[in-house]
């Protein structure tokens, strides 16, 4: 029995995995915070006291994300595309894109059978981090974004964002609730202007199904309605989305040390 452990240390979340053998075993979501290692030993610490093992009988880790350089218990720090591509390879061997709709920016990866990157294209993070900018709405309207996704779901009569920018964005959405717009067609307004962005990107590279989604913004089912529309495919949708960069560097952790 070998256990491994990937850590994703995001701009707004970090995530940790242990995988035994080739079975995930048990994962961890924290906010990034301002102390990225502290976050990285905080989620090292919960994973192992849940499968209750200590740091010795982990045998390889495998740390990805903007701040993977301050997980200092990792053995090697790896691509977060890559991480992203080799974990939903091992999830759904047929997918060959991937749209990673992450905090601050989104990602379309392209990927061959063998969880391979081919090609992938990312997002300027101001315009399209859909993430951030739904983010940013949802607090405008003063719902949690489980609540969002739901009411976006709702709208009859989406509203037109003039811009996907968060900080302007943030000031038509106030103006548009002076207005008396319900919350719902504004919620849906801005799933379907990230949605239009993420199309615009998707004109940059060629992409084949099938298609997957994941990050934060897969948990905003509206999201992917809206980009399933604009794209016009169907999006497999993985169990836990926000988990897929540390699943991969686990997964790496593994198939380097095998």
């Amino acid at each position: 029995m070998t256990w491994y452990m990937g850590i994703d240390i995001g701009s707004a979340f970090s995530k940790g995995m242990i995988v035994k053998d080739t079975e995930p075993v048990c994962f961890h979501i924290l906010r990034s915070g301002i102390n990225y290692r502290t976050t990285a030993n905080l989620i090292r610490q919960e994973l192992l006291s849940r499968v209750n093992l200590s740091q010795n009988d982990i045998s390889d880790t495998v740390a990805t994300g903007s701040g993977a350089n301050n997980v200092d218990f990792a053995g090697r720090k790896v691509s977060d595309i890559i991480c992203t591509a080799r974990g939903m390879n091992s999830l759904y061997p047929q997918v060959r894109t991937i749209i990673d709709a992450a905090g601050q920016s989104t990602k379309l990866i392209l990927i061959d059978s063998h969880g391979r990157v081919t090609s992938f294209v990312v997002s300027e993070k101001c315009a399209a981090g859909s993430g951030w900018f739904i983010e940013v709405i949802a607090n405008v309207l003063r719902v949690d974004l489980n609540e969002f996704s739901q009411l976006s779901r709702l709208s009859k009569n989406p509203v037109a964002f003039s811009t996907s920018c968060a900080v302007f964005g943030e000031s038509e959405a106030i103006s548009r609730v002076a207005e008396g717009i319900p919350k719902e067609d504004i919620a849906a307004g801005v799933n379907k202007t990230t949605a239009n962005k993420i199309s615009s990107l998707s004109k940059k590279i060629s992409l084949e199904e099938p298609c997957t989604t994941c990050g934060g913004g897969a948990l905003n089912t509206g999201l992917v309605q809206a980009i399933e529309l604009e794209l016009k495919i169907k999006l497999l949708l993985p169990p836990q989305p926000q988990t897929l960069s540390c699943l991969g560097a686990a997964v790496i952790a593994r198939t380097s040390s095998s």
